[in-house]
């Protein structure tokens, strides 16, 4: 094996040797978020507690609609084709390499498929997020790279498994449909920010059950991804599990908003399935990360936040407005655009003063001020000194 983690800031001219860098794990306007991050944005600034409560009463007194997190979802705000031009502009204008983008949306291949019928990204492979549940969690695998002929079907199957009843699903389908995709040589098993406690089931059981996983599936799993949105702090522990459990660890940026990707692996390939078989086969893998991850972690999930709850007026049609992006059920149960739900032109007075008070964080003055109460150099210092070989 042979692995290593470099810092563009700090390391300028790591990429010379290097003949692509691949954009992994991207979100685009297709993919389904929830609302959990108003909770934990609740959670985090407390100042926002009796604001939020405020909110939901004067919702349920104008609409009779309760707010449901549960079944609520955003739509990042990036179309599949602004999302792949992103991630390759800052690839090949910054690094100056060629680019190879793999989008990975939640449980979809639309937007990899609507992307390969343009002229300029037919090579992109067919990707997606696929979240499997797994004991009291679930885990997302990046699956990489799906025969574009047999991609339909993958994603039937996979949706499929994901349907099934916990108590009524055979205990060896999972591991089976994992051996059917290693089997294939072109396609790449990512986990996806495993040691992110993403569904709450606490830190210690959630830690056991990655470790539950792996030894029931690593065996058909080609990587451990180090995360552009995860803080260093969790990155270096999955950079220990991965050791622990002979994996090769390998960049995911998991970008929701507009930041490009803060990681990129680099590599020697000249097609994204050679990239397959270096990681694979040859066990290699050179994560390099962006300027944009040594800014401080809180920051950087404020502004993403942010991208989430902006306008964008040259967008096309359908994502220029925050709320157009943003679902609900209504009071039938139905799940529609906020913009739908109120029926005027603007969100009203109530939900407008949360969303004042969020953005006012993303101002030059507050924003600066954030940013210095939050920077963590020790924990960046670190970061700098670790090299993995």
């Amino acid at each position: 094996m042979s692995q290593t983690v470099s810092y563009l800031w700090r390391e300028p001219r790591a990429v010379e040797e290097f003949t692509a860098g691949v954009s992994l794990h991207s979100h685009t306007s297709v993919s389904r978020e929830t609302l959990d991050f108003i909770a934990e944005l609740s959670n985090d600034w407390p100042l926002l507690q009796p604001l939020m409560r405020w909110a939901e009463r004067r919702s349920i007194r104008a609409s009779g609609i309760r707010p449901d997190y549960a079944r609520s979802y955003w739509t990042p705000p990036l179309t599949p084709r602004l999302a792949f031009d992103l991630e390759r502009t800052q690839i090949e204008n910054k690094l100056q390499i060629q680019a190879m983008v793999s989008i990975t949306d939640h449980d979809d291949i639309r937007a990899p498929m609507l992307l390969r019928s343009l002229a300029s990204a037919r090579q992109i492979p067919v990707s997606l997020e696929w979240t499997v549940p797994f004991g009291d969690s679930a885990f997302h695998l990046g699956i990489h790279n799906l025969p574009s002929a047999a991609g339909a079907e993958w994603m039937s199957r996979m949706e499929a498994f994901t349907a099934i009843p916990v108590a009524q699903r055979p205990p060896q389908m999972l591991t089976e449909m994992l051996a059917e995709l290693d089997e294939l040589p072109g396609v790449l098993i990512v986990i996806n920010h495993p040691l992110w406690d993403l569904y709450r089931i606490g830190d210690q059981k959630h830690r056991y059950q990655v470790n539950e996983f792996l030894a029931v599936n690593g065996q058909f799993c080609h990587a451990l991804e180090l995360n552009g949105l995860r803080h260093w702090d969790e990155n270096r522990a999955v950079a220990t599990l991965a050791a622990q459990w002979n994996q090769v660890l390998i960049s995911g940026g998991d970008r929701h908003g507009i930041e490009p990707n803060a990681n990129v692996n680099l590599t020697h390939a000249t097609s994204f399935t050679e990239f397959v078989y270096e990681v694979r086969r040859e066990r290699k893998s050179h994560v390099l990360f962006m300027p944009q991850y040594a800014e401080p972690w809180k920051h950087r999930i404020l502004n993403s936040t942010l991208d989430a709850i902006r306008n964008y007026p040259e967008f096309p049609e359908g994502s220029r407005r925050w709320d157009e992006r943003v679902y609900h059920p209504d009071a039938n149960g139905e799940i529609r655009p906020l913009s739908q739900l109120w029926g005027s032109e603007s969100a009203p007075v109530y939900l407008n003063a949360v969303l004042s008070f969020v953005r006012m964080m993303g101002t030059a003055p507050v924003s600066r001020g954030l940013r210095l109460a939050w920077n963590d150099n020790s924990a960046m210092r670190t970061a700098l000194a670790e090299r993995k070989a």
